[in-house]
């Protein structure tokens, strides 16, 4: 090992577009990115699909599976793959989860619940997994089933939930007979209701709660009939819209009730931990549960390895070990993550393998910037210039061999497709990166940049009609790597074929002469 010293930025959602449609990433004013690219040694990254373990390429890389893939340096088989893999093996219904939820419902003749993203759009979730699931539940005996339908725009086009709601609705049609009844419950945009993350906004799961639980919310007699009539009277898309609950007869169709089993079906953590947490923990304290039903209560996957969050879930996940960060902690090496609210759990959980703790309380040191609880197309520089002035009062003293940050600017204004505050959101991260450099510069350091997938890059898209359209989910575009550092030369190996985010942990290993776990994919540089 070295006495080199390297921080690791990602530009979170900063891609290279392949169309040139929408994108804010050439088109914002980015003169240090540019000079990067030009200058200094580089090559594009698969940021989805197959390099990130989803199913196929025409899956869109996410930022959890995007950190995975950083800072553990393999490629395991994530999210709607893994539950995929669950429910073609029909091992989902061989889970201790799935008999204890089929039981309860049976003793009690009671209702199955299914929580979750209505979309196909395989980040947090896919409808297909709701459906197999409600097969799964008719299959096995339970007679009453009721999906409380959180509505996406996000990771599929901004206002296409009635494309997912018709799906099911049709799909209901042909499964309910006689002795089985399944129908649409409750529901509500995922930026309004329940899928809050990080602990930064209680009173959204608080919200979700009441429609899921209480039946509290506005009523309507159809999940179709919510969304024509929020877009008519608030024209927000939907992943805004506010909760809902359906009536018929004057009472809500589906309250969570004692006694009842309830699934959470999206198998992405983050946005699944607070709402698990409300069901879960006894001590809990964020909201007002009243009433607290008595259920049996499980989640695809365990969303927290370290706090065992939810007790009861369907699908296994993959046990990721041999981490960047644990590498460097057994080298002895003083770490030091940051990013904001939005981010922070990537720098941190996502980056360690999807564990909460720490690998070394003396080593590692992580921060956490609150991040504005506003729209942020509002304020679409986010909190960059304070990563960037924590960032630089640490390069000075000069304490950490490896500092991480995550600048979410591409990312989160680039959900909110609005194309001017993209644009400046990717000019306040490239200002970010101008400081980074001359601080690099003057206390001795490399920077290694790159992203975990792309967004801003795609802010446009056509639609079947051959329309441009607002894009406000990831790209499939390629993302940056780069390597700054005015003391040391790199090359770029000469095979760069299949160069994944999985590569970026060799590389940054190579450049401390620190050997590379076998397990790890190959280094980018020679």
């Amino acid at each position: 090992m070295n006495n080199k010293k390297v921080v690791l930025v990602v530009m979170d959602g900063v891609g290279f577009s392949k169309t040139g449609i929408g994108d804010a990433v050439t088109e914002a004013n980015t003169p240090n990115l540019d000079w990067l690219l030009a200058n200094c040694p580089n090559t594009r990254l698969k940021a989805h699909g197959a390099a990130v373990g989803l199913p196929s390429d025409d899956d869109m890389g996410n930022s959890e599976v995007g950190h995975n893939a950083l800072g553990c340096g393999q490629i395991y088989s994530q999210g709607a793959k893994l539950v995929n893999e669950s429910i073609s093996s029909k091992k989902v219904f061989e889970s201790d989860a799935w008999k204890k939820l089929v039981a309860n419902c049976l003793e009690h003749n009671s209702t199955m619940h299914f929580i979750g993203l209505l979309s196909d759009g395989n980040v947090h979730s896919n409808i297909s997994h709701l459906f197999a699931l409600i097969d799964g539940a008719k299959a096995s005996g339970v007679k009453t089933v009721r999906i409380h339908a959180l509505l996406d725009g996000r990771d599929v086009p901004a206002r296409s939930a009635e494309v997912y709601i018709n799906a099911l609705e049709e799909y209901l049609e042909k499964v309910n007979d006689a002795s089985f009844n399944a129908c649409i419950a409750s529901g509500g945009g995922r930026m309004k209701i329940t899928m809050d993350r990080y602990q930064a906004d209680w009173p959204m799961v608080q919200r979700g709660w009441d429609a899921h639980v209480r039946g509290k919310a506005r009523a309507f007699a159809s999940a179709i009939e919510a969304v024509n009539t929020y877009r008519a009277e608030l024209d927000l898309d939907d992943q805004n819209l506010p909760a809902f609950v359906i009536e018929k007869d004057g009472e809500p169709v589906g309250k969570i009730k004692d006694l009842d089993s309830v699934v959470l079906f999206n198998f992405r953590g983050d946005r699944a931990l607070e709402i698990s947490m409300a069901f879960d923990d006894v001590e809990f304290d964020k909201f007002d549960r009243n009433p607290l039903p008595k259920v049996v209560y499980a989640g695809m996957l365990e969303y927290d390895g370290d706090l065992h969050l939810p007790k009861n879930f369907l699908v296994t996940p993959p046990v990721i070990t041999n981490t960047m960060s644990e590498l460097f902690v057994k080298h002895g090496m003083k770490q030091y993550a940051i990013s904001e609210t939005q981010k922070y759990g990537h720098v941190t959980y996502f980056w360690n393998g999807n564990k909460s703790g720490k690998f070394s309380e003396e080593l590692e040191t992580y921060v956490e910037i609150p991040s504005d609880k506003v729209l942020f197309n509002e304020r679409p520089k986010m909190k960059s210039k304070e990563i960037t002035d924590l960032l630089i009062e640490e390069m000075e003293k000069g304490n950490y061999q490896f500092l991480r940050c995550n600048y979410p600017n591409g990312d989160m204004v680039g959900h909110t497709g609005d194309f001017e505050a993209v644009k400046i959101s990717v000019e306040a991260v490239d200002e970010s990166l101008e400081r980074l450099m001359e601080a690099a510069d003057k206390y001795g350091y490399a920077l290694v940049i790159t992203a975990d997938h792309g967004n801003a890059d795609e802010m446009l898209e056509k639609n079947k009609k051959g329309e441009l359209q607002v894009r406000t989910a990831h790209s499939l575009n390629p993302v940056p790597f780069i390597i700054y550092d005015k003391t040391t030369k790199y090359e770029i190996t000469d095979n760069t074929e299949g160069l994944g985010l999985a590569n970026v942990a060799a590389t940054v290993a190579k450049m401390f002469d620190i050997e590379a776990p076998k397990c790890w994919e190959r280094s980018i540089i020679k």
